[in-house]
């Protein structure tokens, strides 16, 4: 297996720490990871480029030094909808040229981690969305579930919209992003009980989270788990 498509319930979910933490796990067990953010708006002015914090994290939690142009082929200035930045930009968001950069990083190590922008249906240009990525790049799905009044809605509905696309949903993982949440215990049995996949782990609250850390937190096999999908 050469990678996972990692997705969440809504923008500010928590994919990129989730996303460290999965590197982390992988490469604590002595394999080579990367990671991938392939689109990304929000993004700082710098002399090669715009960059995007979350993406940067990604190339330096990276096992081996990738290009910045791979780990996130599309990037933009503004903090708005993808697709409306790259039409701002004058730019067409394209499947193969992600598709190509996929490619290059899968051909540099064991492992790509690649995250998604914004949630699972986010449109990317007027033909192409989020959920055609995981599908066109033959990668399992991991969901990243935003603890929160309103997640079991938003889980459930993501779950059904990722099998419709023809995806295997490999697991989910529970990150509290709300810490004044009630009922989370029921909550999460609500969860386990009707997701369909396994559970790689349940992320506590925490102000700064650390990728070492929170990978201690994940189930230790989830790579087994989700490899019977490739």
């Amino acid at each position: 297996m050469r990678g996972v498509f990692v997705t969440g319930t809504d923008t500010h979910c928590g994919k990129t720490e989730i996303s460290l933490a999965l590197m982390a796990a992988r490469q604590a067990r002595g394999v080579r990871v990367l990671g991938m953010k392939p689109v990304a708006s929000g993004c700082d002015p710098s002399p090669q480029g715009p960059r995007n914090a979350d993406a940067l994290r990604l190339q330096t939690q990276g096992s081996i030094a990738a290009p910045y142009d791979l780990i996130n082929p599309y990037a933009f200035i503004p903090p708005i909808a993808p697709h409306i930045a790259a039409r701002r930009a004058g730019v067409e968001i394209r499947l193969d040229t992600i598709a190509d950069a996929y490619r290059a990083l899968s051909a540099a190590c064991d492992l790509v981690i690649v995250e998604g922008v914004g949630g699972w249906r986010v449109p990317l240009s007027p033909t192409l969305s989020v959920s055609d990525l995981p599908k066109a790049l033959a990668l399992p799905v991991i969901l990243v579930v935003g603890l929160k009044l309103g997640c079991l809605n938003h889980a459930l509905l993501t779950a059904e919209s990722i099998r419709a696309k023809g995806s295997p949903l490999a697991g989910w993982v529970g990150n509290r992003i709300d810490p004044e949440l009630q009922a989370g215990a029921e909550n999460l049995a609500t969860l386990a009980a009707r997701l369909d996949a396994p559970c790689l782990g349940v992320i506590p609250w925490r102000e700064a989270p650390v990728p070492d850390a929170l990978a201690g937190l994940l189930h230790p096999e989830w790579l087994e788990l989700v490899t019977r999908f490739t």
